[in-house]
Order: C-alpha cells, then structure tokens, then sequence
C-alpha cells in the first residue's frame, strides 16, 4: 500500500505525541478485528467506559473510526480509509513498542 504521509503525522501525534496513546492503540486494534460498542470495548480491554469514550470521541475527530446505530447499542468501526492504510499504524506501534495483542 502506498504511504499516506498524513496519516503518518496523525497517528504519530495521537499515539505517539499524546497522552493515552496506547489505550487508543488498543481500541483501533481492537474495533479493526472487531466493530464494538463502548461496553464491549471497555469490557475487553478492562479500562473505564468514560475513557474508552473519550477515546473513541477523539478517533471519530479525526476520521480514525466512524459509528453506526443509535445510542447505547451504537457500534464502532475503524474508517475505509484507515483500513487501507492499517499496515502504517501497525508499524508506528511497533516502532513505540506498544503491544498489539489478540485473546
């Protein structure tokens, strides 16, 4: 897949540059393997619901993750954009060492 250098800049700032940064690599790894609600979310990765929805608040800003349905049984999934492009998020959490595990 060709390079998408602002996504690059992007995630580099949103899991690299800022706080929370590998709580959210959790979340897209996870919503990539498998859309989610917040519930399902904060279940599985065992962090606070309001955090998992501040985190999502922030991918759905930019353009990480998109939504579908209404309120509590809204589901999460990672964008057609972002999934083309998954290879270059991989790789950035990699180069900061964060742990891309599957149960």
């Amino acid at each position: 897949m060709t390079d998408d250098p602002e996504l690059r800049r992007l995630l580099w700032h949103l899991l690299g540059g800022a706080r929370g940064g590998e709580n959210r690599s959790r979340i897209i790894k996870e919503l990539h393997d498998r859309p989610s609600n917040l519930n399902q979310l904060a279940q599985k990765l065992s962090l606070e619901y309001r955090s998992i929805q501040h985190h999502i608040n922030i991918l759905k800003r930019n353009a990480i993750v998109v939504s579908e349905g209404e309120r509590y049984g809204m589901t999460y999934f990672v964008t057609p954009w972002f999934e083309t492009h998954y290879d270059v998020f991989t790789e950035i959490c990699a180069k900061l060492r964060f742990k891309l595990e599957s149960d």
